[in-house]
């Protein structure tokens, strides 16, 4: 595994294997590891936002979600094998969780979706300890439910927030959770519990996740990504013109 940066943005690069077999490592030798995944929703939104952009930093592990962050990488001279996508690592850690035995706590969404969410992935993985749940609607007392999640022995922690919020309140309260893995999965539990559609696998692997999203929902999606589409092919535009005008005026020199 190692780290580029992108747009001032660091990023691990590793496939989904190796992903999983590092979080599985720390987790058993109990190393707290706060993770993220990036899109370019996310990359616009930390070029304006400095708490998103202090709270994505400070991530232990930082894998890259999107084919567009993928597709923008490579465009700028980086080699980068294969996305990572949030919800297929969430899977993938949950299999790992339900074969090692390590309790799992759910956080986030309304209450009625994170309690059909957790059913049904009870019934997808029967050998997994569910150390509990709460919904995401908590931000009065916030306290009480770190204290709740702390007790509650969970050694990976799934957070369904939208962001920033669920990246700032990871961030806030890393050190007083009590879990050794932590994790943002967005949207997650709304897939989960039939509330929202996932894109098809030709949609995924084409790059348009977000055009099927719009779709769902245009009236709320189609200002978000076109701007954060818009804005994210300018600075890398503008990012590869800097890197080659740099390199010209140097050859000359």
């Amino acid at each position: 595994m190692r780290r580029i940066e992108l747009l001032g943005v660091p990023m691990d690069v590793a496939s989904m294997h190796e992903t999983v077999a590092l979080i599985a490592d720390k987790i058993r030798s109990r190393r707290f590891t706060q993770h993220v995944v990036v899109n370019v929703a996310k990359l616009i939104h930390m070029q304006r936002d400095p708490e998103l952009s202090a709270s994505v930093k400070s991530c232990d592990l930082i894998n890259i979600d999107g084919m567009g962050v993928v597709w923008g990488a490579r465009f700028l001279g980086h080699e980068i094998p294969e996305r990572v996508a949030g919800i297929d690592l969430f899977y993938a850690l949950l299999k790992m969780s339900a074969e090692q035995g390590f309790p799992v706590y759910f956080l986030g969404a309304r209450e009625e979706v994170v309690d059909q969410a957790v059913a049904q992935l009870k019934r997808c993985y029967p050998e997994l300890p569910v150390a509990g749940s709460h919904h995401g609607y908590f931000w009065e007392d916030e306290a009480a439910v770190v204290e709740e999640i702390r007790r509650s022995g969970a050694r990976l922690l799934f957070v369904a927030i939208t962001s920033p919020r669920k990246e700032n309140f990871i961030n806030r309260w890393r050190d007083t959770l009590g879990v050794d893995f932590v994790m943002g999965v967005g949207g997650t539990f709304d897939v989960v519990a039939g509330k929202v559609k996932r894109a098809p696998v030709w949609a995924q692997r084409a790059g348009l996740e977000w055009l099927y999203r719009m779709l769902q929902e245009p009236g709320r999606m189609w200002r978000r990504y076109l701007f954060t589409n818009s804005a994210f092919a300018w600075l890398l535009l503008r990012e590869k013109f800097h890197h080659r005008f740099g390199r010209s005026r140097r050859a000359r020199l």
